[in-house]
């Protein structure tokens, strides 16, 4: 089909006809490659589009925080969850005993063997260098803690290594030892390094882990602070944002900005017209956290265009709104603890609420088990019947919580629930009798009451919580 602007339209018309078309020849091709040898039950084509769920939206889904309830919902998890950490909270030095038991609520022996890629099972001799590298000998008895911010994402360790481990599965999309990541502009305390000065051990606010030197600017807690409270921000929505290429700056230059991640924006006073050879009539001047040869944090101005997609401030909590982030991650690599330059379930949910502002713990566990929010629990006496009263009553943005794992409630489809969630493995019952096993391995939106764990569960069966986030 060819579109040919009436010859009295004006270029304003002329450009939005144009925009329209490309969206419905995108909306057409993506229809037709989407092939029909879909492996999960009861999903069509029409389904993977964020604005299908968008329209099934009632009046009574409303907004469900404003944004003074976040900062009271922020305030109030930091105050009673436990996995919960304001790194500048932490005083200005550690006794070695406390640093120790630090160290060992993250850097334990496993009791159950692992394994390296080839097969080969690590032997005490092999967990001895991890251990050493921990340099426990090296805590005094009163240690000083340093504070910086995250100059690029870098990878959370069980120990300060990047060697892949795993478990008697051998399932390699599972390194034993990954357990999250950290995003630039991060405010991190750090509490120790490794002995082969590569590795440090850094608190976030909701996790403890060995990240790689090179990620981490090392500042005065002063400026950190004034950095990581600005009230003039940008947050990145998009699934991911480069900043622009600056030639002589490799600091911040395309550096990856993953959906969540809050930048303090020039004030206007202060911004320039041309930067980097560049005008900035078109971008979003921003500061950036980099790191000086010696470790140390400088703070430069990172250029991020106009277009790009992120917003000012954050954004409003709504249904519509949840919906529309979650679909940007829609097809993304599963990556356990944010591995594969990606994340998991709980990462997932996690960087769609930081686009609003809300904070939660990193693990399921956490989450589920949190007080936080509007909680519906079940325990192992709860029956489908139960479970299911609440589910055909469920919000869009609901958390529903099975052992290990999270989804996000999308919205109900001729009478079934179906949900959003980045989900590795698939199983289900087919019409014929067939029980069927397969993978997803990313962002899916599926059927919730069809799913199986194995033959005989269900995730229905599972289910011991689902978290409403309100205050």
């Amino acid at each position: 089909m060819f579109f040919k602007p009436k010859v009295f339209a004006t270029p304003k018309q002329v450009y939005k006809a144009y925009w329209q078309l490309l969206l419905m020849l995108s909306v057409s091709v993506a229809s037709w490659t989407a092939h029909s040898a879909i492996n999960i039950p009861d999903l069509s084509i029409k389904q993977l589009n964020a604005q299908y769920w968008q329209a099934k939206l009632t009046s009574d889904e409303g907004m469900s925080m404003k944004n003074s309830e976040v900062a009271s919902f922020n305030e109030q998890l930091f105050a009673t969850n436990p996995h919960m950490v304001d790194p500048l909270s932490i005083p200005a030095s550690l006794t070695k005993a406390n640093l120790v038991e630090r160290i060992s609520s993250i850097s334990s022996i496993p009791s159950g063997a692992r394994f390296y890629a080839d097969g080969k099972a690590l032997t005490e001799q092999d967990f001895k260098v991890y251990v050493d590298n921990l340099n426990i000998a090296a805590l005094k008895p009163n240690n000083p803690v340093r504070f910086g911010l995250v100059a690029t994402r870098s990878v959370l360790r069980t120990f300060p290594t990047l060697d892949r481990v795993f478990n008697e599965e051998m399932d390699l999309d599972l390194d034993r030892f990954q357990e999250t990541a950290v995003f630039p502009g991060e405010v991190v305390a750090i509490l120790h390094h490794s002995a082969d000065g590569q590795w440090l051990l850094v608190q976030n606010y909701n996790y403890l882990a060995w990240v790689p030197t090179e990620g981490i600017a090392i500042g005065d807690k002063q400026v950190i602070q004034e950095f990581s409270t600005s009230t003039h921000f940008l947050v990145v929505t998009g699934a991911k944002v480069m900043t622009n290429h600056v030639p002589a700056e490799p600091g911040i230059s395309q550096i990856q900005l993953d959906m969540g991640v809050k930048l303090p924006l020039v004030a206007d006073a202060d911004q320039q017209g041309e930067m980097y050879q560049q005008s900035t009539a078109a971008t979003y001047q921003v500061k950036l956290p980099t790191r000086n040869s010696d470790g140390s944090l400088s703070i430069l101005i990172a250029l991020i265009g106009l277009t790009q997609d992120v917003h000012i401030g954050y954004l409003a909590y709504t249904p519509e709104n949840i919906i529309a982030q979650a679909f940007k991650f829609l097809g993304e690599r599963y990556g356990w603890g944010h591995d594969y330059n990606g994340r998991d379930c709980t990462g997932f949910v996690g960087e769609i609420y930081k686009t609003f502002g809300i904070l939660m713990p990193r693990n399921s566990g956490q989450q589920g088990q949190g007080e936080y929010g509007t909680n519906f629990r079940f325990d192992k006496d709860s029956d489908e019947t139960s479970k299911l009263a609440v589910i055909n009553n469920m919000h869009v943005g609901d958390l529903i919580y099975i052992p290990g794992h999270v989804m996000m409630y999308l919205g109900n489809d001729k009478g079934q629930p179906f949900v959003i969630h980045d989900v590795k493995g698939l199983a289900y019952w087919k019409p014929d009798g067939e029980f069927y096993t397969g993978v997803l391995n990313a962002v899916s939106v599926t059927p919730l009451v069809t799913l199986h764990l194995n033959k005989s569960t269900t995730y229905v069966d599972r289910i011991y919580n689902i978290k409403r986030i309100t205050l």
